[in-house]
This record gives C-alpha cells, structure tokens and sequence, in this order.
C-alpha cells in the first residue's frame, strides 16, 4: 500500500471543476497560493531562487477513473495515460507554475489551474537544464486541437 500525506493546500478562485482552466500556461496571470502545512515551512528554504515550481496534488473531487476519455482539445476516445484528463487510477495532478514571491508557509504564484482545498503532495523546482526537453513528440495534441480553449466543461465532472 502506497500512503501520501499532504504538506499543504491550495487557495484558488476555483472552486468548481466545469469552467476552471485546463492548463495553467492558458492563464498565464491567474494568482493562487501554495499553502504550506507550518511542520514543512523550513523545507522552502532556498526556493525563492527559482522562478517555476511543480506541483503534485490529489485530485480529491475525482472519484472514479475510465480508460478512455474525450481529453479537452479533442474530440476522439483517447487511452487515458495519453492525456490529462483528471478521471485517472490514480488520481494525481501536475501542474507548473510561476512563483511570484514567498512570504512564511505562502508561496505566492501565478498560472494556476487547481480547485481551491486542494491537497498539496509535493513541491519541486523547475530546472531548464533538466526539464525543457527538444525536440518532442506531441502525439494527437499535434493535429487538430482548438488553441482557443481554455476552460473546461462538464466531461470530468462527477456524478
């Protein structure tokens, strides 16, 4: 068996899944704060160095999964793993974000598509050097997709 604690929570304007943003980089300046449980604060040490942050979270409003989803920004069943669609096995969440600045437990940061409440499972630096890989493949995402959306809808919402 595999346990997570959370070391934080998310505050967002957020607070229902249709209409939120499907990528933060679609809203580059939506502001949210990455609360830090206070037992952790003196891990974020050092972090106002960086400029961007993963984070990992539980989808805790996801409560069941399908193999085969509609993801945003198409209109064919695709594999679930060949998405981002919330309704996974496990339902883990990763976004990026800007930090903006840190102030105690609150990490201040911009670009946030997460629901307000939402529990933080981890926090990790964006390193350029590590993480900006060329050249890639994008797969489906490459042919087709409407580059004006950037809200959900109703697809993921549960029952």
């Amino acid at each position: 068996m595999i346990n997570f604690s959370a070391i934080g929570f998310v505050e967002s304007e957020y607070n229902d899944i249709a209409n939120m943003p499907i990528q933060g980089c679609k809203v580059a300046n939506n502001q949210g704060v990455l609360v830090i449980y206070a037992e952790f604060t003196e891990g974020l040490a050092d972090l106002h160095e960086f400029s961007h942050l993963y984070v990992l979270f539980h989808l805790h409003r996801c409560n069941d999964y399908t193999l085969k989803v509609k993801p945003f920004l198409d209109n064919q069943l695709r594999g679930i793993f060949a998405t981002r669609s919330p309704k996974r096995p496990n339902p883990i969440g990763l976004s990026i974000v800007e930090i903006e600045r840190i102030e105690g437990n609150r990490i201040y940061v911009k670009g946030i598509d997460i629901l307000n409440q939402t529990p933080i499972i981890d926090i990790k630096p964006y390193i350029q050097a590590f993480d900006n890989i060329t050249p890639t493949r994008d797969g489906w995402y490459e042919h087709g997709q409407d580059p004006l959306t950037t809200l959900s809808d109703n697809r993921f919402v549960g029952k």
